[in-house]
């Protein structure tokens, strides 16, 4: 979170009851005449609307940018049926490669296209790669639905690698938000139970691969734009699946081209909106509706395949976004 984001009012401790009341008297009337200049400001000032606009904005964008990423996977998971996972990664990137490169061309020129961070473009692009193909080899055993509640613990291991990688100080509440989050995490998968499946193990690796791709994403260039970061984000992993896609490759059926391109501009489009919308407002504000998630892969898994969320998933899911939730606020207090 940006130092600009966070909050920047603390209230003193007093050292009597009498100085206490007038330390909370003088700041409950500071605190009226800071609102009523604000609301005269607010009438004054544009700027001001235009950034509540951008707010309503961002919120729609990433909604629509959620949207977009659970039609990427329940694509995937329709393609699961006939094609090796490893396969889906390497089309979906190629096909989404060129698209990318026309709109960098056009937004910024040629210049957009050289990155100062080759070696850390490369090294994420192996996180996504791997974690791309664990999703969608579990999308090929779970219901969406599911697979998508158990990523959402990505927030908890950002949570808890941002301490070992970037040396980030947590406090005891987040802690225990990671440990709840956890909690909800053992929920769903049920380890143990009669209806616990190993693969409910892969969308919980593809979380902390998840978590490191972000966290990763603090060492980048901050100048550097997001269409060169998608670009990258496309064009290594689409290197790396490469030599297994052609190892394991299926022929591909000419019913099935239209999938593989609705998932390569899907994802693109997804992963485009999401990152505009963290421009557009601040992260505390945008970052809950990441969960809306749920909400869409719930839809399509009833759509297409009929499936129903279990009580299990529900509560555990429950859990891990009243976690999730906390970290945000927490992380915009601090």
């Amino acid at each position: 979170m940006a130092p600009s984001r966070k909050a920047q009012i603390r209230l003193a401790p007093g050292r009597g009851p009498a100085r206490h009341l007038a330390v909370r008297s003088s700041h409950l009337c500071r605190r009226c005449d800071t609102r009523q200049n604000n609301r005269a400001k607010n009438r004054m000032n544009p700027r001001t609307r235009i950034r509540q606009e951008n707010i309503v904005g961002g919120i729609f964008t990433i909604c629509v940018g959620v949207m977009f990423l659970v039609l990427n996977d329940a694509i995937a998971k329709v393609l699961t049926d006939r094609y090796h996972p490893i396969h889906i990664v390497f089309l979906r990137n190629l096909i989404a490669l060129p698209i990318i490169v026309g709109v960098v061309l056009a937004a910024h020129g040629a210049a957009a296209l050289r990155t100062q961070t080759l070696g850390l473009h490369a090294g994420r692009g192996a996180i996504m790669v791997a974690a791309a193909s664990l999703y969608f080899t579990s999308l090929s055993f779970l219901p969406l639905a599911e697979a998508t509640a158990l990523v959402f613990a990505a927030p908890i291991f950002i949570t808890a690698l941002s301490v070992p990688l970037l040396g980030e100080r947590v406090g005891w509440r987040r802690w225990c938000a990671v440990l709840v989050g956890f909690v909800g995490v053992l929920i769903i998968v049920q380890p143990g139970g009669s209806t616990f499946q190993l693969a409910s193990l892969l969308p919980i690796s593809v979380a902390v691969f998840y978590a490191l791709f972000m966290l990763s994403a603090r060492w980048l260039d901050p100048d550097e734009s997001l269409l060169t970061m998608m670009l990258y984000v496309v064009l290594f992993p689409m290197i790396y699946a490469a030599p297994a896609a052609f190892w394991l490759w299926t022929p591909v059926r000419p019913d099935d081209l239209w999938l593989f391109l609705g998932i390569a501009i899907s994802g693109s489009l997804g992963i485009a909106l999401i990152g505009q919308a963290f421009r557009m407002a601040p992260a505390a504000i945008v970052a809950p509706f990441d969960y809306t998630s749920l909400i869409w892969a719930t839809a399509f898994g009833w759509l297409i395949w009929g499936d129903l969320l279990t009580p299990a998933t529900v509560l555990g899911a429950l859990v891990i976004v009243a976690s999730g939730l906390f970290i945000v606020v927490r992380e915009a207090s601090d």
